[in-house]
């Protein structure tokens, strides 16, 4: 299912971008074209933080981008309205994207909820394991959904959970960003035979890594080297694609990512 090195994060354009959008779709451009022609795959978060940006399928049909299905990986979660989310899946599906990260998202005070009943949720919240499977069952061949993995929770809950994902047709796991060998990743792969994909840190702003796992600033890593811990991944995880977050788009790529194959 994923057979190349990388999965590299690319964020799309904020809804509020004004004057400055063409300048920033040009800048998208340049990233999805880099990373594609490099042998990369890529991954567009949907709404990351809370923040409104343009989704995968409003860029590519923007900028008018060349689509390689089999290395796109399009985010989507629960804080759209059904008829938003509908049209971003049939939108997907006449672009020819086939593979989507289901999560419930960050969510955030500019973006709408999606309605539980609306999709076959029986809870007060929709759910990812809802999404996926509305997806999954409404529309059937179209997609091959995966689901994220968070170290950081309770592993008892978070398999738990995983398997209600799995049951929901989930058949790749993309886990939150790692540092180095993690024990409750590793308990993952033991207890599921789907592809997992492991998140890289590439950025050495480790605040906001903190912030993004959800770990209190107390806990804060000194001297981190995200080239250090993306070596160290590659040797506790050498079958895995890794999903590179943060990446530079001004770096040498060939020194700093040793599975790159120009």
């Amino acid at each position: 299912m994923f057979d190349f090195p990388y999965i590299i994060e690319i964020l799309s354009p904020k809804i509020d971008a004004g004057e400055r959008l063409n300048e920033l779709l040009d800048k998208f451009s340049v990233k999805y074209t880099r990373s594609l022609t490099s042998g990369c795959g890529i991954s567009v978060p949907d709404n990351p933080m809370g923040q409104k940006r343009f989704s995968l399928p409003e860029c590519i049909e923007q900028i008018g981008l060349k689509v390689e299905p089999k290395k796109i990986v399009m985010n989507l979660n629960t804080f759209h309205s059904k008829e938003k989310l509908d049209s971003i899946l049939r939108r997907a599906i006449d672009l020819g994207i086939d593979k989507l990260l289901i999560i419930r998202g960050d969510g955030g005070p500019g973006l709408e909820k999606l309605d539980p009943g609306a999709i076959g949720g029986k809870h007060s919240v929709a759910t990812s394991p809802d999404l996926l499977n509305y997806i999954n069952s409404e529309y059937a061949g179209y997609f091959q959904t995966g689901a994220a993995f968070n170290p950081y929770k309770s592993v008892d809950f978070e398999l738990r959970h995983m398997q209600k994902k799995i049951d929901a047709g989930a058949q790749f796991v993309i886990t939150q960003p790692i540092l180095g060998r993690d024990e409750n990743v590793d308990t993952l792969l033991e207890h599921f035979k789907v592809p997992v994909i492991v998140e890289a840190w590439m950025s050495q702003n480790i605040e906001l890594f903190l912030k993004s796992v959800g770990k209190d600033a107390a806990e804060g890593i000194s001297d981190y080297d995200p080239l250090k811990n993306l070596k160290s991944l590659h040797e506790a995880y050498p079958e895995s694609c890794v999903y590179l977050a943060l990446l530079s788009f001004v770096s040498d790529w060939q020194k700093i990512l040793p599975r790159l194959n120009y």
